[in-house]
Parts: structure tokens; sequence; C-alpha cells
């Protein structure tokens, strides 16, 4: 295995070097006085205090390469990986509203039909939002609100030192034509069968299992991962050879693709095992790939040759580091 070349690639991949501007963005958004905003940026979601319960917010814009490729997938995943940010964060997902504008009508059309299709899929409604009928552009955002018990949440930035790493993925999917980086394991399945995958982590976190979580989204597993542990602080060992992998599938590929339903989770190396069993249940395939370490080394290995991936000292993903 060339773990160089992965390294390089990982690193150089645009979902994760896209990732760079939040930083700046969110210096002009101040969160701290807010005594109700418990967590902001760096999470797959938003976390507001509501009495007993917390709110979950997310958004998410689809890429304008997407919405050229395939409109209907741009509708679909803009669904998609809203469900997904809120099932990361161990919440429930109540509704969505969408922001669509349109350029090309038969293009809109389509990111419709997608849309349509995974809210029928997942049972969570698009309620209302905005429509621009007459831009020089065709574009998709979304954004999602969800629940949790302030007590159940799973966030990003709470990865703690000897913490074991567990990837879970649904190696059961396909790459759509010209989507050679979009895992699609949902499509395909019954709308049981993908909320059941939806609802576990709902499970995890009231069992409170996960010490952090994050669903794998455009930077992949290796990626997504640093996003998490650059949130927390700290560093990681990870064992390429551990990676759970769909038979045929080019390894170096499969590390930078976005997953249907995948999870980066950070648990304590007692709760490995009841992760994996969980997992299993719902028709994924989980494994420990490593361990959280302290500092802000996060490497990579195969046999003997290990190589540094990110360095958190100096390199960054998002900017975003949880204070206090």
């Amino acid at each position: 295995m060339d773990v160089d070349g992965i390294v390089e690639k990982v690193r150089n991949f645009p979902g994760i070097t896209r990732k760079r501007p939040i930083e700046e963005v969110v210096g002009y958004l101040p969160t701290a006085d807010f005594e109700d905003v418990l967590a902001s940026a760096g999470e797959d979601a938003a976390v507001i205090r509501h009495g007993d319960e917390c709110l979950l917010f997310a958004a998410d814009g689809i890429m304008e390469s997407l919405m050229k490729t395939n409109p209907f997938y741009a509708g679909y995943f803009s669904v998609l990986v809203n469900v997904n940010d809120i099932a990361a964060m161990g919440g429930r997902p109540l509704a969505m509203v969408d922001i669509v504008s349109i350029k090309d009508n038969r293009i809109c059309i389509q990111v419709l039909k997608g849309m349509e299709t995974a809210v029928r899929k997942f049972n969570v409604p698009v309620v209302g939002g905005h429509t621009h009928p007459d831009c020089a552009y065709n574009a998709v955002d979304v954004s999602i609100i969800g629940t949790a018990p302030c007590d159940e949440v799973i966030f990003s930035h709470t990865a703690q030192e000897g913490d074991d790493v567990v990837f879970a993925m649904d190696l059961n999917g396909f790459y759509p034509p010209d989507l050679p980086l979009a895992w699609d394991s949902t499509s395909d399945k019954s709308p049981a069968y993908v909320q059941e995958q939806v609802a576990l982590m709902r499970r995890i976190g009231a069992e409170r299992l996960a010490s952090a979580a994050k669903d794998m989204s455009n930077p992949g597993c290796l990626g997504t991962l640093g996003m998490l542990l650059e949130t927390s602080g700290k560093g990681a060992r990870v064992d390429l050879a551990k990676i759970p992998v769909p038979d045929g599938v080019d390894f170096s590929q499969w590390l930078v693709s976005y997953q249907g339903c995948g999870f980066a989770i950070t648990c304590p190396p007692g709760s490995s095992q009841r992760l994996i069993g969980l997992f299993a249940e719902v028709g994924m395939e989980a494994a420990v790939v490593g361990s959280v370490r302290k500092g802000r080394l996060y490497t990579i290995h195969h046999g003997s040759e290990e190589r540094t991936l990110f360095d958190f000292s100096k390199d960054k993903i998002t900017g975003c580091i949880r204070k206090g």
C-alpha cells in the first residue's frame, strides 16, 4: 500500500481543502454571548437548549458540480446530508426548509423529484422555504431541525484521549454513473431499512456509548475523522488495514468517498464491541480502526509504515477548535 500517496491524496482532496474558509466565515458570527447556544461551529448541527430538550439546527448547500452532473442526486443528497447531520448528533430529524434557485426548469424538476424521493425514503418533510424562479444559476440549499435530550447529544468536540476510533459504514451500495466519489447505500433500500440506520445513533446517544461522532461526508472517512479530532483538540493513530471496504472498490477511492450512511465515532474501549454489534443489526460494518491520542498529531499506518496525515498544531481543515 502506498501510504505516502494516500497522505497526498487526502490532504489535497477538494472535499477537505474547500473546508478551509469556514474559520473565516464563523469569525464574523459570534455565538459565545448566547447562553442557550451549547455548540455551534465544528459540529454537524448547532445545539440550542430549549427547555429539557435541545434543538439541533443544520444546513447544507449542494455543490455546483453535482447540480450539473446529476440534478436528481443533487436533490436526493440535499435531504440525505441533512438527515445524516442530525443523526450523527444522536437526534431525531423533524423537518426541513429549502431554497431552490432556478435557471432551467428541466433541471429544477429533476432536483425536486430527487428531494421528493428522499423525503419519502427518510420520512422527514420539507415544510417550506423560498424559491428564486429567475436566477442565472441552478442551486438547492436545505436546512433541517431536529431534537434530542440535552444529555444524550453526541458532539464532535468531545473525543477523549484513549478512546477507540470506530468507523461504521454500509458496504452494500454502489457508485452512480458519473459520481465516482458518492457511495449510494440508501436509494435502493426500503424506507424502513434506512430509517432504522438513522435511528440507531439516537440509541447510541441514549446509552451514552460514544464520546464523539460525525457523519462521513464529502471529506471522506479519514477527512471526517480529521475534522472531529481538530475540533476536539486531539490526535489519533489509524490503521489503514482495519478500515472496512467493499469488495472490488479501489481503496484510495473509498477513503475519499462520501458515505450514504457512515459514521466516524470515538468511544471508550469498553463500548466498542457494543457499538459494532449495534451497527451489524442495521446492516452496517463497523470496526475499531485506531485510537485517540494526546497531542495534535493525526497519523495513519499500514504495517510498520507510518505517516503524519495532519499535524493540527499547524494544519487546518476547518480551523474550528472548541474553546474551554
